[in-house]
């Protein structure tokens, strides 16, 4: 008698817990970020459309070769012709920079102005495409602004404090190439 008390009491709760955990294993994470999604992927196709007062792009798009279905918004704050000829990273470089990185409104995540001598060192290979991307086509003393969409960000898993499906937007100045190697 005791047990089917005790299974009468327990079979109402087992049925709500699996019910409970079965609503939440079906909405998937590109439904459950679907507004966030669309805002971010609205600021960037509206970011790509600005234009500078003279009709030319404010932003570059950058599409690179070894990823084509891939790309950056890129804008370089400073005269290019006066780094032009400065080196260029490669994917097995190592860098320094400075950066600030904020959500596509402007809610900072991460920035090197947090450390001692704000200045974050990295190789290129240990970062998101995006700063591979946008390093690659930076010479040593470019600042540029960077949109970075979500796929060459941190696509739809997110991490730490950023949501999947994050457009960022990252400052970034070039200020040395610590390890270099030699074209061939």
């Amino acid at each position: 008698m005791k047990k089917i008390f005790l299974f009468v009491i327990a079979l109402p709760l087992l049925a709500c817990f699996i019910s409970a955990c079965g609503e939440d294993e079906s909405k998937t994470t590109w439904e459950e970020y679907s507004e966030w999604r669309t805002l971010n992927t609205d600021f960037l196709n509206k970011s790509a459309s600005i234009s500078n007062p003279d009709g030319s792009a404010y932003y570059t798009r950058i599409n690179p070769e070894w990823n084509p279905g891939t790309y950056i918004l890129i804008h370089y704050f400073n005269d290019r012709s006066e780094t032009a000829g400065n080196l260029t990273p490669m994917y097995t470089s190592k860098v320094s920079v400075k950066y600030k990185g904020t959500l596509y409104n402007d809610v900072p995540f991460d920035s090197s102005y947090t450390q001692v001598d704000s200045l974050f060192k990295t190789g290129l290979s240990n970062v998101i495409a995006g700063w591979q991307i946008a390093l690659q086509n930076m010479h040593v003393g470019d600042t540029c602004e960077v949109l970075i969409p979500y796929e060459a960000g941190y696509g739809a898993s997110g991490y730490s404090s950023i949501p999947p499906f994050s457009t960022l937007k990252f400052g970034i100045k070039l200020v040395d190439i610590n390890s270099y190697e030699i074209r061939n």
